[in-house]
């Protein structure tokens, strides 16, 4: 039987989200809290992989099991033998041909930014600092040159490994509120680091280090050593992934905001 399960984590502790040699991960924390439920060995598959200290509060994986355990029973089990800072926040049998990763429509982050002059001792591990005064009507300006389809060879990491750039984003959004700046991008897939590399544009942008034309000569260039700094990942939050309503899977959270 195949299920489908929505995690929470917060990333700091981790190593990322792929299981490894000497690096915890949140995949084996998920896998050895299943497997104690299930007395058997659980291999799951995510729909997204997350790098070192990304968080997610809607990432979305898929298991298969013999065992038979109500909802209850692997939600409640699963939580009772993880770590406090990662969380399955539900569980829901789905058809066999659902895959978390190739079933997906799109998928959603949210980058958050402190944007003041001193740096935060509660938030260091949850948001990005950064003293620059960033014109939030700027970076939004220059976002709208990157939604569509195209190919973001400009925003890849050097050692992404994906046979294809080409990604369509559905919206970028930059607003500010307050002394916090939070930028939303909902695409069909992402490239390693597109969405740090995006937003290392987008402040370099803000803070008037480059025009607003920037982005989409970075974006037109497809050369990624003219691109930006990539944006710490400590403010980078994977907010929802999208599947076709057949699935009837639970909606995504509201995206974690701290204002």
């Amino acid at each position: 039987m195949r299920f489908a399960i929505g995690i929470e984590y917060q990333g700091s502790r981790f190593q990322g989200w792929q299981r490894q040699r000497g690096g915890r991960s949140v995949q084996a924390c998920i896998e050895q809290a299943l497997s104690r439920v299930a007395n058997q060995p659980v291999a799951v598959v995510t729909a997204g992989r997350t790098d070192t200290g990304v968080h997610a509060t809607a990432q979305v994986a898929h298991f298969d099991t013999s065992s038979r355990r109500s909802n209850y029973s692997w939600q409640r089990g699963a939580n009772s033998f993880l770590h406090s800072d990662v969380a399955v926040t539900w569980i829901s049998p789905v058809p066999d041909d659902f895959h978390a990763r190739f079933s997906a429509l799109r998928r959603c982050y949210r980058y958050v930014i402190l944007n003041r002059n001193t740096r935060s001792a509660v938030f260091r591990d949850l948001a990005t600092w950064d003293y620059r005064p960033l014109d939030a009507a700027r970076m939004q300006n220059a976002a709208r040159s990157l939604i569509g389809e195209h190919n973001f060879s400009g925003f890849r990491a050097a050692g992404c490994q994906a046979s294809s750039a080409t990604r369509t984003i559905y919206n970028l959004d930059v607003r500010r509120h307050g002394a916090w700046i939070c930028i939303d991008v909902c695409a069909n897939a992402f490239l390693q680091h597109m969405v740090r590399n995006l937003v290392g544009v987008l402040t370099a942008i803000g803070a008037g280090d480059q025009p607003e034309e920037w982005a989409t000569e970075v974006l037109l260039g497809r050369d990624r050593r003219q691109g930006g700094v990539t944006a710490p990942a400590c403010g980078l939050y994977l907010t929802a992934v999208v599947y076709p309503a057949r699935m009837e899977l639970p909606e995504p959270p509201e995206p974690i905001r701290f204002w």
